[in-house]
């Protein structure tokens, strides 16, 4: 057999599916390779075509949405890309759910929920679970039908909290895309994923792919102009020139998704400190807005001894057109993030190091501030952070991307630690 994936030695074949082959990677102990096929189907292969060219452009978009689900911080299955067809993920034992989540009505649903008419908005979004069996047509599973079913995948038992985490995963995935897609101008309607529990950590992680076939992806939000396999799905029959069309479709998608690792809005954080003494307490700051990918500055500068200087440090900043958020860092009496809002559009945050002698009365030049100024203040350096990331976040949906999945992480080693405890006292 010619080897796909540029000299990785391919070991025997764990799996294959209708649009992929999978294999063991011997010089890679818990990893796979996942070789995608230039077939397309629909209605579980009730129809099926060659597609010349879908491998590359399949794995092309899966490649760039786990990159874009990784960075953020989602956990995945990916590893990296390794050829135009191929690429390496973690080895998972494959949870045999189809999860669904949708924001508009569309498709099965309406089919499931007559009387609700095509355009019905979801908010929260809606999850929906499918069980992967073919010769029954995956039907529509709840979640205690799930439950019941007592699986078992790498040595995990899908219990009640595995479902609860792999609900709130959909979720979170769903709506990272869906921010991804906007810039774009591209309304994501629907998503189906599935999970894996990693052989090696017994994680549940997002596996197997997301392409062009896992979502309903409408341009200006309007459903002619549908970029997805709906497009397949949805021809009265199979000509080359329907195939080419639907294949076009599949390019559209492959090159935009590379835009969604991109983002053109731009923004810092610039963190003024009135003493070099504050600087561990800056860099804590800047520590943080690194993991939200946004850039930070330090400067020392004094409203009380060098107002001059400070507003003219503002001026520089508010003139090169990068949209700023300042911290304020003064201890004692706080002069800098005041005078600071006082004198600038941009926002300003306090992040006063209080000491522990003098902080309780220290806190309120902080808190107490004339009219027509609008400081906020925060005691805690990520909090400073993580503040001007949710001003970024709203134009720029990789700091939101992060944001999001933050979130969902903090929610999952809550749900992991009482699971935990519950089992170690029962």
């Amino acid at each position: 057999k010619k080897k796909t994936s540029l000299d990785l030695k391919l070991g025997k074949k764990v799996n294959e599916g209708k649009t992929k082959e999978v294999y063991e990677l011997p010089d890679m102990p818990g990893c796979v390779l996942m070789q995608s096929k230039d077939q397309i189907t629909a209605g579980n292969a009730a129809r099926k075509d060659r597609m010349e060219g879908k491998a590359a452009i399949s794995n092309t978009t899966t490649s760039c949405v786990f990159q874009l689900l990784q960075e953020a911080g989602i956990k995945t299955a990916f590893v990296r890309k390794q050829s135009d067809t191929a690429f390496i993920a973690a080895h998972c034992e494959m949870i045999p759910i189809e999860w669904v989540c949708r924001r508009i009505a569309t498709g099965s649903f309406l089919k499931r929920n007559p009387g609700v008419k095509e355009g019905y908005k979801f908010y929260p979004p809606k999850i929906e679970m499918f069980y992967k069996d073919d010769a029954n047509n995956d039907p529509q599973w709840s979640e205690e039908q799930l439950i019941e079913a007592k699986f078992c995948f790498g040595g995990l038992t899908i219990g009640q909290t595995e479902v609860d985490i792999m609900a709130r995963s959909t979720q979170a995935i769903f709506e990272i895309l869906e921010k991804s897609w906007q810039p774009q101008n591209c309304t994501l309607v629907d998503l189906k994923i599935e999970f894996g529990v990693n052989i090696l950590t017994k994680e549940i992680v997002l596996a197997d792919v997301i392409d062009n076939d896992s979502w309903r992806l409408w341009p200006s939000g309007d459903r002619s102009q549908q970029k997805d396999k709906q497009s397949y799905r949805d021809l009265k029959e199979v000509t080359p020139e329907a195939l080419q069309m639907v294949k076009r479709n599949f390019e559209w998608v492959a090159e935009r998704v590379e835009l969604l690792l991109k983002t053109k809005s731009q923004g810092r954080v610039v963190v003024l400190m009135g003493s070099p003494s504050d600087l561990s307490h800056c860099e804590k700051i800047k520590k943080a807005c690194a993991t939200f990918g946004i850039p930070c500055e330090l400067r020392v500068t004094s409203a009380h001894k060098g107002p001059d200087e400070t507003l003219r440090i503002k001026a520089e900043y508010e003139g090169d057109g990068i949209p700023t958020v300042f911290v304020a860092v003064a201890g004692r009496s706080n002069g800098l993030g005041p005078v600071m809002s006082g004198n600038t559009a941009y926002p300003v945050v306090n992040c006063p190091p209080l000491s522990a002698d003098w902080g309780t009365q220290d806190v309120w030049s902080s808190l107490r501030l004339p009219s027509g100024l609008s400081c906020p203040t925060t005691l805690s350096p990520e909090g400073a952070a993580q503040f001007a990331a949710q001003i970024f976040g709203l134009n720029n949906h990789l700091v939101w991307a992060k944001l999001r999945s933050n979130m969902l992480n903090t929610w999952i080693s809550l749900k992991q630690a009482d699971k935990k405890l519950r089992e170690c006292t029962l």
